[in-house]
């Protein structure tokens, strides 16, 4: 059952959203033919204990998950893909969704628990609070100061051109829809970033879609530190990380919060569905500890964060950077500053 459904999404995907990237996909059997469609950023393993905490709940639902890119997910559900939900780690990809008509109203008694910030006009739904951080190769930086700031970290990097060249890896802004976030909400807010990217421009930086394949890197020595990465996946690694090869390193200068948003597409059909699964994501979101949830609540209880380092917030103002002519102008600033020859 499992092989033939992979290979319907496979064939859904092809012929709907050409030229999209399925990341993986799993399907879980209920007890009836109801059938939750659920796209998101989320890898497999952070998100499969939700997936089957809420079937504990809701036996008589089979859950069809595909895993995309975050730009893809915009894409696929701009271009009419069908879900009933739809989960992503790039705010203002999925605020411009909400804002522009490709999502479904919704209001439940645990939507409205959710404090202002965490939701917009009952179309978007936070549900995690998760700091991007800087996450170390142990190994590699044996007998090397660690950073606290990114000034300490722009002077560690150019002290040390020979350790670090070839082995700094972040985002590639201009396929990474979350990269992209970080980039504009951290430029927008410190001088030190723009700073901080020349640096790394001229190591040979390498450039990654996604936050897993960095902290994989670092873990196997590929990479002496990946920047702007997920907390939530680099505490999922440290955990399975015996051998302590994957240090976290949270600056204290500025921290990047992101929510990780819930939206009902127009096209779902299980809305009954996609709401429950929002509401348990919602109940859970307002939860006071971490517990063993493998991502963090909205309050970021035992984060480490400072009380001022606040989630970026959802509103219009993310969709400034989304406008063509500023993404254009960002990326071309980015460019001359990460790729020098």
């Amino acid at each position: 059952m499992y092989h033939a459904c992979l290979a319907f999404a496979l064939m859904f995907w092809a012929t709907v959203v050409a030229a999209q990237t399925i990341e993986d996909h799993r399907y879980y059997r209920g007890s009836t033919d109801v059938t939750l469609r659920i796209v998101s950023t989320a890898d497999l393993e952070v998100f499969e204990p939700y997936l089957l905490t809420f079937q504990q709940d809701r036996p008589d639902v089979s859950i069809d998950y595909t895993v995309v890119s975050s730009a893809e997910l915009h894409r696929a559900i701009k271009e009419g893909a069908s879900f009933d939900l739809a989960l992503s780690s790039a705010m203002d990809l999925q605020f411009q969704l909400a804002n522009d008509g490709y999502a479904q109203s919704y209001r439940s008694d645990a939507t409205e628990a959710l404090p202002d910030w965490a939701r917009w006009r009952d179309l978007i739904f936070a549900f995690t609070a998760e700091p991007a951080v800087v996450v170390l190769s142990s190994d590699r930086f044996d007998g090397l100061s660690t950073p606290s700031t990114r000034q300490e970290l722009i002077t560690l990097l150019r002290e040390n051109p020979d350790t670090f060249r070839g082995a700094v890896g972040t985002y590639d802004v201009r396929e990474s829809g979350l990269g992209y976030l970080f980039a504009t909400q951290e430029a927008r807010s410190t001088d030190a970033y723009w700073r901080l990217s020349e640096v790394m421009g001229r190591l040979d930086p390498q450039l990654y879609c996604c936050s897993g394949q960095m902290i994989d890197d670092v873990a196997e020595g590929r990479l002496a530190l990946a920047y702007n990465v997920l907390g939530s996946y680099a505490a999922e690694r440290v955990a399975r990380d015996s051998g302590g090869r994957v240090q976290i390193l949270r600056m204290q200068d500025f921290a990047n919060v992101m929510l990780r948003t819930a939206i009902i597409p127009k096209t779902a059909s299980q809305t009954d569905a996609a709401g429950a699964m929002i509401d348990m994501l919602a109940t859970l979101g307002l939860r006071d500890e971490p517990e063993t949830w493998p991502l963090p609540p909205l309050s970021l209880s035992g984060t480490g964060e400072a009380p001022d380092f606040g989630p970026i917030r959802l509103g219009p103002a993310l969709m400034v950077y989304l406008d063509t002519l500023n993404r254009r102008a960002f990326l071309t600033e980015w460019e001359d500053a990460m790729e020098q020859r």
